[in-house]
């Protein structure tokens, strides 16, 4: 696995730092303990919109990423449509990275 978003969404799993599945990361938002939420750029229109309104009404960022089948293998599942990173350092990380890709290009 070379991209770095993925493989630290894969170090997030084995630290116990991810939630994944619609009803899981809408209770993280919920109750405040996502830091990010990630939403695959194949999910559909509606969990997309749901997220999103979701994360933008409780203050937490979010970014569209990748695809169902990458998300869900990154994190040793099947396909997954959100996932929410439960620690801040690693968030910050992940959106550092997105944002790096976006300068550079990658």
């Amino acid at each position: 696995m070379t991209d770095r978003v993925l493989s630290i969404l894969s170090i997030a799993k084995k630290a116990g730092k991810i939630s994944s599945g619609e009803t899981a990361v809408l209770g993280d938002i919920r109750g405040f303990k996502s830091c990010l939420v990630i939403i695959a750029g194949d999910a559909s229109a509606g969990t997309g919109k749901k997220f999103a309104d979701k994360s933008t009404y409780y203050e937490v960022p979010f970014r569209v990423y990748s695809t169902k089948a990458d998300l869900g293998r990154a994190i040793g599942k099947d396909m997954r449509s959100v996932i929410s990173v439960n620690d801040s350092g690693l968030a910050d990380t992940i959106i550092k990275r997105l944002e790096e890709a976006d300068i550079y290009g990658e």
